[in-house]
C-alpha cells in the first residue's frame, strides 16, 4: 500500500503543475514538385502531440511547449523529414518538402536517447510497425518479433513464447512496455511475454548489450514496444479490430476509442483472445495448449507551454493452459489441469519539463503480476469444475515500482548531453504451498552520462554508468514427498561499470557504416541463486548456486548499409564475449524422479550476423523482393555449444502492392518462404533438430464499398500443412512438431 500511495501523489502532483500554452507551428507540407499532400502527418515523439495536413496541405501544431523540440513529417509513400527545433516563439509559414520514396518510412528511434530517425541513430536499431507484422500473418506479438532478422522465440506450443536476441534469452534480453521494464517473473520458461498487440504502435529492438542505458538485464538486447498514438489534435476516432485463427478455431477481437484536444488527450481500448488447442499437421491437437486473454489499455495526455504528461494504465489478464502432451481432444476453450492464471497490471507516467535550453525527463512505473499455478496431482481429468473452485499450488506476486530520470544539459556547440538516474524498488511474496524462489526484496540504482556528436561525415555517440544492486530474500523450508528442500536466506550487493563507444560514417549518400563497441552486465536472478525443487514445466529438479558473480561481455557489432531508390542492402557482423556465463548442466543425478541440473559459470562466446537486402526493381513499381539470413554460433570456453542457439534462418519474402479501380486500395499480396537449417551444434541436453521450410501465403488491402470502407486481411500459414518442429521448442523433446497450416482472416474498420 505504501508504493501504491507514492505512485498516486506523484501522479497528482505531476498533474497539478500546468500553465497555459500558446506556442504554435504552422506551414504547409509539399512534395518535390510543389503539389501539396493531403493527409501528411506532423508528429512531435517526444510528447504524442501531432496533426494531419488538410487538402491543400497545410497544418497547425498548438499547444507546444517551449525549447528544444523535435518534429517527423511523415506520408506513405515519401521518406520522412526530421527536423529539431528550438522554440520560444510560434512558427508561421515552415513549409516542408517530401521525397518519394520507395521504401517503408524512416521512424523516429524512441528506445535510444536523443530520439533519432533510425537512418541517422548510431546504434543499428530495427523498428516495425504490429500492423505491418499483423499483415505479414503473424498470429501472436512474440511471433511478429521473429519476422526481424537476429530474433527467435522459445516456444511452448503457441501460446508461450519468450524472446530470444542473437541466442541470449530469459533475463538476459529486457522488455519495456509503455516507458518501463516489464517485471514479470520472465526467468522462467513456461512463462509467455504477458503482452497483448493490442495496444501497441510499433515495437523497436537492440541487438547488443545496452546496460549502459538501462542497466541489468540488457546484456543481451532490449525489445521495446510503443504504446498507441493519441488521435491527431482536435479528433475523434472509435474502430474494430477481428482476427479469426481456423487451426486453433481462435479469435481475437479489439475495440478502441480516441479523443483530442489541443491540451487532452485520451484513448482506451479493450480486446478479448481465446484459442483452443492446436492442431499439428497430422491432425491431433496438442492437449491444453489453449488460452484465454482479456487486455484492457486506457491513457491521457496533458500539454502545457512548459510541462508534457502522459499517464497509461495496462491490465493484463490470462488463464493459460500447460501442455503435457497429446492425450484429450477436444476443442474446448477452458483450461485444464495444470494451468496458469497470470494477472498483469502496468502502471506509467512520463513528464516532460521543458527548460529554455535543457529539458528533463521523469518517469515512474508501477507493475503488479500475480502468477498462480494450479494442478491436480491426482489426475488430469478435462477440468469440470469452476476455476473459482480451485486452489493455487504456486502463487507469486511481483510488485515493482521504477524510476527513470533524465536530463538534457544545454547543447555545447554539436556536442548533447544526457546525464540520468535510474532504478526499481521490488518485492516477491510467495502465498501458495510450493516454491519456486524465496520472498525477496531487490533495490537497484544505476547512474549514467551518455553523449553525442554530429560531425560533416558522420556522427559519435558514447557513455559511462556505475549499477548496483541489492537483493534479501528470506529463509524457506518446503517439505515434498518427505523430504525437506531448504531456501537459505541471502544479503547480496551487486556492483559494475558499463560503457559503449559508436561511430556511425557516412561515405556517400548512399552508403553508410556503424561500429559500435558496448559492455554489459547481468545479475544474477533469483531462481539461479536459489533453486531447490521440481521446476514444473521443465521436469527437471534445478539447484541454484549463492555464490554466483555477475554475467559480464563486451560486443562489437559492425553494421554495413547500402541505401538507393531501388535497393536496400544491410551487413551485420557481431561478436560477443561474455564472463561467468551462468547455465544450467546436468550433474547426472535424480531426485523426486526428476533429473538434477545444476547452476554453473563458465566464459562464452557468440558471434555471427544477419546479411539480407530490400529490392523495388525498375519499373516495376508493384513488386518487392526481401531476403534476409541470420547465423548465429555459441560456444563455452571448453568448446561445448550454449544452449537454446537458433538454427540459421533464411528468409524470402516477395511482395506485391496493387490498386483496383476505387474500390481496393493499399492491396498487397506475398509469398513467404521461411527456412531453418539443420542444426547440429547443441548443448549437452539438446538434440539435433532437422533443418525445413515453410511457406506462408498473404493478401489484403483497404476495401471501398459504397460508404463502407475497412481492412481485409487473409493468411495461410504454412500454407502445405508441413510437419517440423523448431530447434527452439520446449516440446521437442516430446516429439511433438509446430503448429500446422492455419488460416487467419483480419478485418479492420472505423466505427
Amino acid at each position: 500500500m505504501k508504493i501504491k500511495r507514492i505512485v498516486l501523489t506523484l501522479i497528482f502532483c505531476s498533474l497539478y503543475i500546468i500553465t497555459n500554452s500558446q506556442i504554435s507551428i504552422s506551414g504547409k507540407i509539399t512534395d518535390e514538385k510543389g503539389e501539396p499532400i493531403f493527409g501528411a502527418e506532423v508528429y512531435a515523439p517526444e510528447f504524442h502531440v501531432g496533426t494531419v495536413t488538410d487538402s491543400i496541405g497545410k497544418f497547425k501544431l498548438k499547444n507546444i511547449p517551449h525549447g528544444y523540440i523535435s518534429l517527423v513529417f511523415t506520408h506513405v509513400g515519401y521518406e520522412a523529414y526530421f527536423e529539431s527545433l528550438d522554440i520560444h516563439k510560434s512558427y508561421k509559414n515552415f513549409n516542408v518538402i517530401l521525397k518519394k520514396a520507395v521504401f517503408s518510412m524512416d521512424e523516429v528511434i524512441i528506445s535510444t536517447p536523443f530520439n533519432r530517425l533510425q537512418s541517422k541513430n548510431i546504434m543499428k536499431v530495427e523498428a516495425a510497425k504490429i500492423s505491418k507484422l499483423k499483415q505479414m500473418g503473424a498470429a501472436t506479438l512474440i511471433e511478429g518479433l521473429e519476422t526481424i532478422p537476429g530474433v527467435s522465440q522459445i516456444s511452448t506450443g503457441t501460446s508461450i513464447g519468450k524472446p530470444v536476441i542473437r541466442g541470449l534469452s530469459g533475463n538476459r534480453v529486457l522488455v519495456y512496455a509503455q516507458g518501463v521494464r516489464l517485471e514479470n517473473q520472465q526467468f522462467g520458461d513456461e512463462h509467455s511475454l504477458g503482452l497483448n498487440e493490442a495496444g501497441i504502435e510499433s515495437v523497436e529492438v537492440i541487438k547488443g548489450p545496452s546496460s549502459l542505458l538501462y542497466g541489468s538485464d540488457a546484456l543481451g538486447g532490449v525489445i521495446y514496444f510503443n504504446p498507441e498514438k493519441f488521435a491527431p489534435n482536435n479528433s475523434a476516432s472509435a474502430d474494430f479490430n477481428q482476427q479469426y485463427f481456423s487451426n486453433t478455431i481462435g479469435s481475437n477481437s479489439s475495440v478502441g476509442f480516441k479523443n483530442s484536444y489541443e491540451t487532452f488527450k485520451f484513448l482506451v481500448r479493450g480486446s478479448y483472445n481465446t484459442h483452443a488447442d492446436y492442431k499439428i499437421p497430422n491432425g491431433n491437437r496438442v492437449t491444453n495448449t489453449r488460452y484465454n486473454e482479456f487486455n484492457f489499455n486506457t491513457g491521457l495526455s496533458i500539454t502545457r507551454e512548459r510541462f508534457a504528461s502522459e499517464l497509461r494504465y495496462n491490465l493484463n489478464s490470462t488463464d493459460l493452459g500447460l501442455t503435457e502432451g497429446i492425450d484429450n481432444q477436444s476443442t474446448n476453450r477452458s483450461t485444464e489441469f495444470p494451468y496458469q492464471n497470470i494477472k498483469t497490471h502496468i502502471l506509467s507516467l512520463h513528464n516532460h519539463l521543458y527548460f529554455d535550453t535543457s529539458k528533463l525527463d521523469f518517469n515512474l512505473g508501477y507493475i503488479f503480476n500475480d502468477r498462480s499455478e494450479f494442478e491436480d496431482e491426482h489426475d488430469h481429468e478435462p477440468h469440470t469444475i469452476s476455476h473459482a473452485e480451485d486452489v493455487a499450488a504456486l502463487r507469486m506476486k511481483l510488485k515493482t515500482l521504477s524510476y527513470d530520470v533524465k536530463y538534457n544539459l544545454p547543447k555545447i556547440k554539436t556536442v548533447q548531453l544526457i546525464a540520468g538516474l535510474q532504478g526499481m524498488y521490488q518485492t516477491n511474496k510467495n502465498l501458495g504451498e510450493e516454491l519456486l524462489i524465496p520472498n525477496a526484496k531487490i533495490n537497484d540504482i544505476g547512474i549514467f552520462i551518455t553523449a553525442i556528436s554530429d560531425f560533416d561525415w558522420g556522427a559519435m555517440q558514447g557513455g559511462l554508468r556505475f549499477d548496483n544492486r541489492k537483493l534479501t530474500t528470506e529463509y524457506h523450508e518446503i517439505i515434498h514427498g518427505g523430504d525437506v528442500h531448504e531456501f537459505e536466506a541471502l544479503d547480496k550487493t551487486y556492483n559494475n561499470i558499463t560503457g559503449s563507444l559508436g561511430v556511425k560514417r557516412d561515405f556517400s549518400e548512399n552508403i553508410s557504416a556503424r561500429v559500435n563497441l558496448a559492455s554489459g552486465y547481468r545479475a544474477p536472478n533469483l531462481a539461479e541463486l536459489t533453486s531447490n525443487g521440481i521446476h514444473h514445466g521443465t521436469n527437471r529438479f534445478e539447484i541454484g548456486n549463492p555464490n554466483l558473480l555477475n554475467e559480464q561481455n563486451l560486443q562489437l557489432d559492425i553494421a554495413l548499409e547500402y541505401n538507393s531508390k531501388h535497393l536496400e542492402f544491410f551487413l551485420n557482423g557481431f561478436y560477443n564475449a561474455l564472463q561467468d556465463y551462468i547455465f544450467l548442466s546436468p550433474t547426472g543425478d535424480v531426485e523426486d524422479s526428476a533429473d538434477v541440473y545444476e547452476y554453473i559459470q563458465d566464459d562464452a562466446k557468440l558471434y555471427g550476423g544477419e546479411i539480407g537486402f530490400h529490392l523495388h526493381p525498375h519499373p516495376l513499381d508493384w513488386l518487392h523482393l526481401e531476403s534476409s539470413f541470420e547465423l548465429v554460433i555459441g560456444k563455452q570456453a571448453n568448446g561445448d555449444y550454449l544452449p537454446l542457439v537458433p538454427a540459421n534462418q533464411w528468409n524470402n519474402t516477395l511482395r506485391s502492392e496493387f490498386e483496383i479501380k476505387n474500390w481496393w486500395q493499399k492491396g498487397f499480396a506475398t509469398i513467404n518462404v521461411a527456412s531453418s537449417f539443420t542444426q547440429n551444434n547443441v548443448s549437452l541436453f539438446e538434440t539435433p533438430t532437422d533443418a525445413y521450410s515453410i511457406v506462408n501465403l498473404g493478401v489484403g488491402g483497404t476495401l471501398q464499398i459504397g460508404n463502407l470502407g475497412f481492412d481485409l486481411s487473409a493468411n495461410l500459414n504454412n500454407a502445405f500443412n508441413t510437419t517440423y518442429t523448431s530447434h527452439l521448442s520446449r516440446l521437442k523433446s516430446e516429439g511433438i512438431p509446430n503448429i500446422g497450416r492455419n488460416f487467419i482472416l483480419g478485418l479492420h474498420f472505423e466505427l
